[in-house]
């Protein structure tokens, strides 16, 4: 019989990987704006060194959306390898074979 920690794990598996076409496109915007931070750090580092705060800043949030995405992405895959493999458990232990 699954213990509440398993059937909590599946059910946040489950729900992050719910949309994988919307996880996707939160990896692309934080790999969007990674490159966009990226940019304003090395301009910062060549002209003008107030640029690396902003692009420091945008690094966190790059950095988030882009995390965000892939656990989606990896719990929708995640979850195709759990629901392959779950077995059902019978719910009472004790009870008589049928």
């Amino acid at each position: 019989m699954a213990n509440t920690h398993t059937t909590k794990f599946k059910r946040l598996v489950y729900s992050l990987g719910s949309e994988p076409k919307l996880s996707l496109k939160r990896f692309f915007i934080g790999l969007g704006l990674f490159a966009i931070a990226m940019g304003l750090i090395a301009a910062g580092y060549f002209y003008i060194p107030l640029l690396q705060v902003p692009g420091l800043i945008l690094l966190a949030v790059a950095l988030f959306f882009a995390f965000w995405g892939y656990m989606g992405i990896f719990a929708n895959r995640f979850s195709q390898v759990i629901s392959a493999t779950d077995v059902t458990w019978p719910d009472d232990d004790n009870a008589a074979p049928k």
